[in-house]
């Protein structure tokens, strides 16, 4: 009798039972601590990178900026060589033991990032994260595993809202804490260094309450039989998203979305403290009400906006309404008008759930880690494309054309632009297959 091969044993495989959906509870937990211990550095390590320059005028925020781009880069390719293999073994060996390996990078991470006496001490820091991370990929492939198709959207709408709870609160404790010096026995570290500290805390706790309460979401018999090796190359994992009809022009849509969402990380802080001279504090504040924003799109917009509109109509929504609060981050010259576009900008939070509801239905249940994986490779991509263009684009502004600070902010509102009429052209489209919960 011939062999029953791994996509096959998945597209048979029966829905999630009720017992397991309980398990979601669990990894919106592990998604908030580890979104809260990321968000703590957000307003902080700008700052700490321009401190080795001495200053805070142009000249220091422009060599940050510099900087910036060095550790994007750096961190992008670490990700797009190792998410495939992380999606991979997720498929082989389940989402667990990834997720737990993802904890400890990060944590490592913070911890160079508290010590460190240089910048490359911190580079070495952020190579080693992005190798390892995977957490919020891993997670996306958790939520496939345990959620029937239809209600995907609505979960993944959930999971973005756990994110966005451990950025209210992250980056406002970041601000309060880099205000606080730390002693640990003859070693006094710098206010700026304490998040870090913090940070590294929280994965330890994370890390631990994911090793004793997370179970398991991918049962044996839905996993790989073994890891073909050749697909953990980062441009042969990519073939995935071109073996399942429509599912290209998708991903296509989620590079846009995942290369517009790096301007902001990349240069918000040094933007806003630029422009409009924000201090930590307020930076903080400015944090809480966008976190605040960002859980009230995802709790109580996600669901009804996907069954009027439906997942199609919710991504082309989202990308407006993100256009919109970019153009208006990009031109503001006040505080207060900057202020105008944050909810416009929050309504952004319908792509991804909108998205991954698409993408998810077109891959087997054995294939969802490598759907994440290779969506992970194009993040990674993204990751070293952001930083190329929007810190360098910045700088440029800074020194050649200081009237248009915005200006990367421009570009991000233009790729969002692309988002919405890719997806009104081929997110209507569906292929045949509907890979089960």
């Amino acid at each position: 009798m011939k062999p029953v091969e791994p996509q096959e044993r998945a597209a048979k495989a029966p829905p999630p039972r009720r017992g397991r959906s309980a398990a979601f509870g669990f990894v919106f937990a592990t998604a908030v601590m580890n979104a809260v211990s990321f968000g703590l550095m957000i307003p902080v390590l700008p700052n700490l990178v321009r401190s080795f320059f001495g200053g805070a005028d142009a000249a220091a925020t422009a060599s940050a900026a510099d900087w910036q781009f060095v550790f994007g880069v750096t961190w992008g390719l670490m990700q797009f060589v190792s998410g495939p293999l992380l999606g991979l073994l997720s498929d082989r060996y389940g989402r667990r033991p990834v997720m737990l390996i993802s904890i400890l990078g990060l944590g490592a991470d913070f911890l160079f990032m508290a010590f460190a006496p240089s910048l490359p001490w911190l580079l070495i820091g952020r190579i080693f994260n992005g190798l390892t991370a995977s957490s919020i990929s891993t997670a996306n492939a958790y939520v496939a595993d345990i959620t029937a198709p239809e209600a995907r959207a609505r979960r993944f709408g959930w999971l973005g809202a756990a994110f966005s709870v451990g950025f209210l609160l992250g980056p406002a404790a970041g601000g309060f804490l880099a205000t606080i010096p730390v002693h640990i026995g003859p070693l006094a570290l710098a206010s700026l260094r304490t998040p870090f500290v913090v940070a590294a805390g929280l994965c330890a706790v994370n890390w631990v309450y994911g090793l004793i309460v997370l179970p398991e979401s991918l049962p044996p018999e839905r996993r790989l039989r073994a890891v073909d090796w050749r697909k953990a190359n980062p441009l042969a994992s990519l073939a995935l998203l071109r073996s399942h009809a429509d599912l290209l022009p998708l991903a296509g849509v989620n590079f846009l979305f995942l290369l517009a969402c790096q301007v902001l990380p990349n240069i918000f802080v040094l933007y806003t403290t630029l422009r409009y001279h924000w201090s930590l504090p307020f930076l903080g504040a400015t944090f809480i009400a966008t976190g605040v924003l960002g859980i009230l799109v995802q709790s109580f917009v996600v669901a009804p906006t996907v069954g009027r509109l439906g997942q199609q109509g919710a991504v082309i929504l989202g990308s407006t309404a993100g256009m919109l609060g970019f153009l208006i981050f990009a031109l503001a010259p006040t505080s207060s008008v900057y202020f105008v576009g944050m909810p416009l900008f929050a309504l952004s939070g319908l792509i991804q759930p909108g998205l991954q509801g698409l993408m998810t239905v077109r891959v087997t249940g054995a294939e969802q880690g490598r759907l994440q994986g290779a969506n992970q490779s194009l993040g990674g991509v993204s990751a070293i494309l952001g930083p190329t263009l929007f810190p360098n684009t910045f700088a440029w502004a800074l020194r050649h054309a200081p009237l248009v600070p915005g200006l990367p902010i421009l570009i991000a509102s233009a790729l969002l632009a692309a988002c919405a009429a890719l997806t009104a052209r081929f997110g209507a489209r569906r292929s045949s297959l509907s890979a089960p919960g």
